[in-house]
């Protein structure tokens, strides 16, 4: 017989809560002195503790829990509904992550309002580039690394039977006029060589195409957490604004010398922001 406290310390659950399982009848104990009330659990009682345990991970109430215990799961089943569980926590936690990352960068926004900006923003001129792109649209924001990742898969795996070493330049268009968490139609690609010979095109949903030069584009580089790229976009605007001129199309984001699908610590990245623009005259 073991004790309640030490039966807590095997099951890794608080007294408190045996307690409370014993009055729903979910777990009674082995044995209780008639004297003294106090609870005595068996070993053997630890598989039950354990399924209980597993249900309520599973977000079980504790009433479906006690039916589920008269007619036990096989452990394959409980396996599969656990992994389960643990797919959906995941994505859970990296979409809050993503949330803290854009909360962040909001507070950085707020901060930085009224100062000297810290990014510099240049003109430049960009010729026309070759790029192999895929365009697909987001479901929604959180699954925005999956879908750029696996584009940019598809069009690496292509990259490399073609044996094209490209520019080591990875590029990302987005198509949206406004910002958007669902639906976002989004383009993401690799600038090819100019001199590269390509038989029979690309498979579908590549697609190789020229994409236009800019005469006057606007470029601001920034370096740090991937979420803060925002702040970097609001730097070339009010540069593009202030400057008399307008957008004259959708801005570009651009990965020198690193592959998104490759990159382990999104805290730490060099992007470039491009937006091509005309006189405000001309809009």
């Amino acid at each position: 017989m073991l004790k309640i406290g030490e039966f807590s310390q095997l099951g890794q659950v608080s007294v408190r809560t045996l307690r409370h399982y014993d009055d729903l009848g979910l777990l009674k104990p082995a044995r209780t002195d008639p004297g003294s009330d106090y609870r005595y659990y068996e070993l053997e009682q630890l598989p039950i503790l354990h399924r209980i345990m597993a249900y309520k991970e599973l977000g079980l109430p504790l009433g479906t829990i006690r039916q589920l215990l008269g007619e036990p799961i096989a452990v394959e089943e409980m396996r599969r509904l656990l992994e389960e569980r643990q797919a959906a926590m995941a994505l859970q936690i990296a979409d809050e992550q993503q949330q803290l990352a854009r909360v962040a960068a909001r507070l950085r926004l707020i901060e930085e309002d009224g100062s000297v900006s810290p990014y510099d923003v240049a003109e430049k001129a960009v010729p026309l580039q070759t790029v192999a792109t895929i365009r697909q649209t987001v479901p929604h924001i959180s699954r925005m690394k999956e879908y750029r990742c696996g584009e940019l898969e598809l069009i690496y795996a292509w990259l490399c039977r073609e044996k094209l070493q490209g520019s080591a330049t990875e590029l990302a268009i987005y198509h949206a006029e406004d910002y958007q968490e669902e639906d976002i139609d989004m383009e993401v690609g690799y600038a090819l060589p100019g001199d590269a010979e390509i038989v029979g095109g690309a498979p579908a949903p590549v697609k190789i195409y020229p994409l236009p030069a800019a005469a006057a584009m606007a470029s601001v580089i920034h370096r740090g957490d991937m979420w803060g790229v925002v702040n970097a976009l609001v730097a070339l605007y009010r540069w593009t604004y202030a400057n008399g001129r307008v957008a004259a199309g959708p801005y570009r984001e651009l990965h020198p010398h690193w592959r998104e699908n490759e990159q382990e610590n999104f805290g730490d990245v060099v992007v470039e922001l491009q937006l091509p623009t005309m006189p405000a005259s001309e809009d």
